[in-house]
């Protein structure tokens, strides 16, 4: 299973077995004339022309000779198609497997940054949301770096308690308090390496000044000693969070925003990457089984899902998702394996919609509504405020349909403005 670029070179295209434009790509649960796609410059068209077996339009069934919009997924047979404004990088790079990671264009492109970085000896900062992978960027960093053959130290820096922070990082002397020993901190383990900062932010901003020190005069003075050690490290940090913003806030010194902060990679989520999606699942099942088969279900429903959790969340459902086929005696892993809730922050989101001419297809219907916890409500209403209101937009971003959030919206009084690109 792989994904391959397709592109409107006239902005519509005509797809149907044994199409050119799929090459080697045969369907036979494809009629000859199934569907036809159109892009304007802003929106992707759907028309089912007169198929067989019916095309789906982010999950849900479209009426032959009806256009829809398509926003995350459409399927015509067996074959999966996300609508993408430029498919130039998936068609130049593709989709690989790198240092155990699958990678797409995106991810290609800001490792071949991060290489750069370390190559050049800077230091680094990695913003992503949690899950994304930052540590495998991490790992790269270090791997092409001058220090690659030395240790590659990481530090949570959230999970410190805030008493056993200079000591941690700084190492300690033999009586430097009661029943203190001689011991070596994180950045003396680090002597020769990479130290990775995860969540720098989450540091006591005295302890902040004493880390700034240590790094600009690559010295490291112990708790309780009169003289300091010298190191030799580069430093890589990471963060969910705007650094900037933190420094605003006072929750970052501005002078070790400047010392660790820049450059600065961001690392897309996984919604915005779904390219790499079917790949991510294969690989996810086969280390449960080897005989298990993805079926075109379970990618849909994962396509259209937005997980907040990104790549590490849906991982681990597609293992659970796994395990549960085994249990059932199936040997082809379906979305009706997976968890109703997995990979959504809203228990409305609903499983992708079943072929009616297609019985083998799994039918899903939504989870029952419940009412939105007071993060779900804040995210949408931050969401909002930040596309001006905008219900098409704000659906985008949070990886959901526009009619899905509209419902939401409604059922839960939350106002939305105006939206100008809804025609």
């Amino acid at each position: 299973m792989s994904a391959k670029a397709l592109p409107l070179l006239s902005g519509s295209l005509e797809l149907g077995r044994g199409a050119a434009a799929m090459g080697e790509v045969h369907d036979l649960r494809m009629s000859r004339r199934h569907a036809r796609i159109q892009f304007d410059g802003r929106r992707f068209q759907v028309i089912d022309l007169g198929s067989q077996n019916g095309t789906f339009v982010d999950g849900e069934p479209l009426p032959a000779g009806t256009p829809r919009e398509a926003q995350r997924v459409i399927r015509l047979g067996d074959s999966l198609f996300v609508p993408c404004p430029d498919v130039g990088p998936l068609a130049k790079h593709g989709v690989e497997i790198m240092d155990g990671f699958v990678r797409g264009p995106a991810v290609q492109a800001l490792l071949a940054e991060v290489t750069r970085a370390a190559q050049l000896g800077f230091s680094l900062h990695v913003h992503g949301e949690s899950g994304t992978g930052k540590e495998g960027v991490v790992q790269a960093f270090h791997d092409h770096g001058p220090h690659r053959e030395g240790p590659l130290v990481a530090v949570n820096c959230a999970t410190i308690p805030q008493g056993l922070a200079e000591r941690l990082l700084f190492g300690s002397k033999r009586g430097a308090y009661s029943g203190a020993d001689d011991a070596e901190g994180f950045l003396q383990n680090a002597d020769g390496g990479t130290l990775f900062l995860d969540e720098v932010v989450e540091l006591d901003l005295a302890v902040q000044a004493k880390l700034l020190r240590a790094l600009e005069a690559r010295e490291v003075l112990p708790l309780g000693a009169s003289r300091p050690k010298k190191v030799n490290l580069r430093v890589c940090s990471a963060t969910h969070r705007d650094l900037r913003a933190q420094v605003a806030n006072g929750k970052l010194r501005e002078d070790l925003y400047f010392r660790i902060g820049r450059p600065e990679v961001t690392l897309p989520p996984l919604r915005q990457r779904p390219e790499e999606v079917p790949l991510l699942l294969q690989r996810a099942v086969a280390q449960v089984s080897d005989g298990l088969e993805l079926h075109v279900s379970l990618v849909e429903t994962c396509l259209l899902r937005p997980w907040p959790g990104n790549v590490r969340e849906l991982l681990v459902e597609a293992r659970s998702a796994a395990h549960a086929a085994l249990m059932k005696g199936a040997r082809c892993v379906e979305a009706r394996h997976l968890s109703p809730s997995a990979g959504t922050a809203f228990s409305s989101t609903a499983p992708a919609a079943p072929a009616p001419e297609a019985p083998s297809l799994p039918r899903g219907g939504a989870p029952q509504a419940r009412p939105l916890n007071d993060g779900e409500r804040a995210r949408i209403e931050t969401a909002l405020r930040e596309h001006g209101g905008n219900v098409a937009a704000t659906a985008r971003a949070l990886g959901m349909h526009r009619t899905q959030l509209r419902r939401l919206l409604e059922r839960h009084a939350i106002p939305a403005g105006a939206e100008p690109d809804e025609g």
